[in-house]
This record gives C-alpha cells, sequence and structure tokens, in this order.
C-alpha cells in the first residue's frame, strides 16, 4: 500500500504524521508502524501519528503508534506537532486555518494554540498524581507517591510519580549526563511495581526556574525531547519544593516552557517543525 505522510519534530522527538481524516480508525497497523518509524529501513521517527475526524464535540482526534508499535496516551511534543500538521492541512484545503484546536486523545481533550512567533502552546490538562491513576504498587491507590524510595540495579533512587494521561516516573539527580540512560531506561520502564510500564524523567535542577532533564520515554527508549515528561518534571519539582511552578526544561533536543498554574492546569509552550513530505 501507498502512505502519504509529513515528518515533523518538535525538539528533535520526530514523527510521522499521516492524514487519517477519512476514517475513524488508523490506516496503518502497530507493525506498519513499526516499518516506518526504523532508521535504516523505514521513514525513521519515534512514533507514527494520526490525524482522525473529532469525537464528542472536538475538531479532530489523534492517535499514535510508538516506534515500537505500542500505543501511548497521549504525547507532548507529538500533540504540538499535530496542531502545525492540521494547520497546515486546512490551509491547503481551504487556504484558511484555525489556530486554536480541540483534540481528542486517550488521555483527554487537549487544545493546541499555534502562536504568532512559530511556537505552540498546548493546554495539557491537570496532572494526576495518585497511585491508581498512575498504575503503580509504590503506594496505596489513593495515596500520592513523591520521593519514595525505589531499588533499580542495586542502588535506590528517590522517586516521584506524575500522570499526564500517561504514566512518569520523575527522579532527581546531580548531573543527568552522568546517568547510563541506556542502561538503566530499561530497568525502570520494565520494572514491576509499573504493570503498564512507565516513562523516565532523570532531572537536575539548575536553578528554581530552570531544569535540565534527559528520558526514557516507554516504547521508544532515549529521545531528544518527551513533552508530557517534562510537564511531569515541573510538577515533580513543585511537589518536592526544587523549583518554581513556572520553568525553562532543557531537553536534549531544546528547551520547552512550563507552567503550572494555581486553577491546576499545565501549559506547555515549545515548537514544532516540518521536515519533510513523502510517500512511503
Amino acid at each position: 500500500m501507498s502512505v502519504e505522510f509529513v515528518k515533523y519534530h518538535g525538539l528533535g522527538n520526530d514523527f510521522i504524521l499521516v492524514d487519517n481524516r477519512a476514517s475513524s480508525e488508523p490506516c496503518l497497523t502497530p507493525d506498519q508502524a513499526i516499518e516506518l518509524c526504523d532508521r535504516h529501513f523505514g521513514i525513521g521517527a519515534d512514533g507514527v501519528i494520526f490525524a482522525l475526524p473529532g469525537r464528542d464535540g472536538t475538531d479532530y482526534t489523534m492517535r499514535i503508534f510508538n516506534s515500537d508499535g505500542s500505543e501511548p496516551e497521549m504525547c507532548g511534543n507529538g500533540i504540538r506537532c499535530l496542531g502545525r500538521f492540521l494547520a497546515d492541512l486546512e490551509t491547503a484545503d481551504t487556504g484558511v486555518a484555525k489556530q486554536k484546536y480541540l483534540i481528542h486523545t486517550l488521555a483527554g481533550v487537549m487544545t493546541p494554540k499555534l502562536e504568532a512567533n512559530g511556537q505552540v502552546t498546548v493546554d495539557m490538562g491537570m496532572p494526576h498524581l495518585l497511585a491508581a491513576e498512575i498504575l503503580t504498587t509504590l503506594a496505596a491507590g489513593d495515596q500520592r507517591v513523591i520521593d519514595q524510595p525505589l531499588e533499580v540495579v542495586d542502588r535506590t533512587w528517590q522517586v516521584t510519580c506524575v500522570s499526564m494521561g500517561n504514566p512518569h516516573c520523575i527522579t532527581f539527580v546531580d548531573d543527568v549526563a552522568a546517568i547510563p540512560l541506556e542502561q538503566i531506561g530499561p530497568q525502570f520502564e520494565h520494572h514491576a511495581v509499573f504493570p503498564q510500564r512507565i516513562n523516565t524523567e532523570f532531572i537536575q535542577v539548575v536553578r528554581s526556574d530552570y531544569l535540565k532533564m534527559r528520558v526514557w520515554e516507554r516504547g521508544a527508549g532515549i529521545t531528544l525531547a518527551c513533552g508530557t515528561g517534562a510537564c511531569a518534571s515541573l510538577v515533580a519539582g513543585v511537589l518536592t519544593g526544587r523549583c518554581d511552578r513556572r520553568a525553562t526544561i532543557e531537553l536534549p533536543g531544546g528547551c520547552l516552557e512550563i507552567e503550572w498554574t494555581i486553577d491546576n492546569r499545565i501549559y506547555m509552550t515549545g515548537p514544532a517543525t516540518r521536515v519533510f513530505s513523502g510517500t512511503f
């Protein structure tokens, strides 16, 4: 089969975007997504994102398959790329595009807004903090996991867990560059206390308003950026008294601006860049 696509990235976290507006189901299988994401024999990406028709009053629906074929609930960098992709599609269709979209995702409704300076701001909703919402056995289901000890690779780590619709385990370290991420990331992801696996962020506090982050993503491994991870890390920093409610998060691919407002909503601002289009 022939598939038209557009490649985008958000701070190096790269995605294959497919116009799937003619059907309510993805036009590719997870196995086909694995093939497309292969960086040697395919297009190469961290995941495939499908733009489907909206549901329950939304403009569009987002589905995503990771590079290993699994389906996450949400992707922060991915939804910024989707917002830019939808604007490009609408401009090609009618000559005009919305600046703000309501997107149905498996993590709830997300709202990307295209800014005049080319950045995309997303209302990521509210963080979820209970163990049952994260799906971890580190605490009772109605309890939070904040600075709890976790044994991984013969070391005790103090971890804080946050869900942004998808689960995250955050640990604060003195130097993120010193973390053997390729070795330790899979040990966190597949740890028995996370029955549905976990995204893991290692955070270095430079200042209360500036954090450095490296990430191992569930289903994708080491990536250059993770938007939901940056949001979860800011929440973990606030909960443990390490950072302000608004901060810059420096990732290997660049910086995101994250804010946790007093009304308990998370806003993420960052770029979404079109790379190329083609037919596979």
